[in-house]
């Protein structure tokens, strides 16, 4: 483990810039999401050859925007449930065991890789 892996596991994450989402707006807004892309191809998984598709090419369009704001969405939950569970207590390791990863060096990483890519989206970098 890195000097600044290990300086960071004693400090404890830091936290992402944008305000939390205390009243569960981006969870919210998430399954809204979520239901829109499950009508979406439930609709064009059920339709046959000689039945119109009841979706139109302008929500295939709207859902295709969706996945950069949800993967956005769902890295600032991440990390907030990061934050939260070293709050608690919880060990680097314990963490990245719950994150199916087999390092505590691993899951620090990554939510310094997510903490940097909500920054850089924050600041219009990305």
């Amino acid at each position: 483990m890195s000097d600044d892996t290990r300086t960071t596991a004693r400090r404890g994450p830091v936290a992402p810039a944008g305000p939390p989402a205390i009243d569960g707006a981006v969870a919210e807004g998430l399954q809204r999401d979520i239901a829109f892309l499950d009508e979406l191809l439930a609709g064009a998984a059920g339709s046959g050859e000689t039945e119109q598709h009841s979706a139109s090419d302008r929500d295939v369009a709207a859902a295709l925007g969706l996945f950069e704001d949800m993967r956005t969405a769902l890295d600032r939950l991440e990390a907030q449930v990061v934050i939260e569970a070293r709050r608690r207590g919880m060990e680097w390791r314990e963490i990245a065991r719950h994150q199916g990863m087999k390092s505590s060096q691993a899951s620090s990483q990554r939510y310094q890789r997510l903490v940097t890519r909500l920054e850089e989206i924050r600041q219009g970098i990305r």
